[in-house]
């Protein structure tokens, strides 16, 4: 009777396990690819520039290039945290696998 419980137990972990992880990214608009920024406050900062427009604007679209890494469409994820803005997320999948960092909301799905 124990052995039963015991396997009960590991199907059950199992499922809780599966699902934390069924998610991906979704890239939009017709690009391949989405942004992956090391942190929440490097995000803030690149979208607050390019919510300003003008050259600022033009200085968050490079900062993008250089400080977010390019992650493939469809890339399977972990969610670790989630905020208004967008989620922390670990990939688990692909050349990446094991990076951590952060996306917009719309990007994980």
């Amino acid at each position: 009777m124990r052995l039963s419980n015991w396997i009960k137990g590991l199907i059950v972990g199992g499922v809780i396990v599966l699902a934390g992880c069924g998610h991906k990214l979704v890239a939009h608009g017709g690009d391949t690819t989405i942004p992956l920024y090391p942190d929440k406050a490097t995000f803030d900062k690149v979208k607050g520039l390019q919510n300003q427009g003008g050259p600022a604007g033009v200085i968050g679209g490079f900062g993008e290039g250089l400080v977010a890494k390019k992650i493939d469409d469809q890339t399977p994820v972990k969610v670790i945290s989630t905020d208004d803005e967008g989620a922390e997320v670990q990939i688990t999948g692909g050349p990446m696998q094991g990076t951590v960092g952060y996306v917009a909301k719309d990007s994980v799905d």
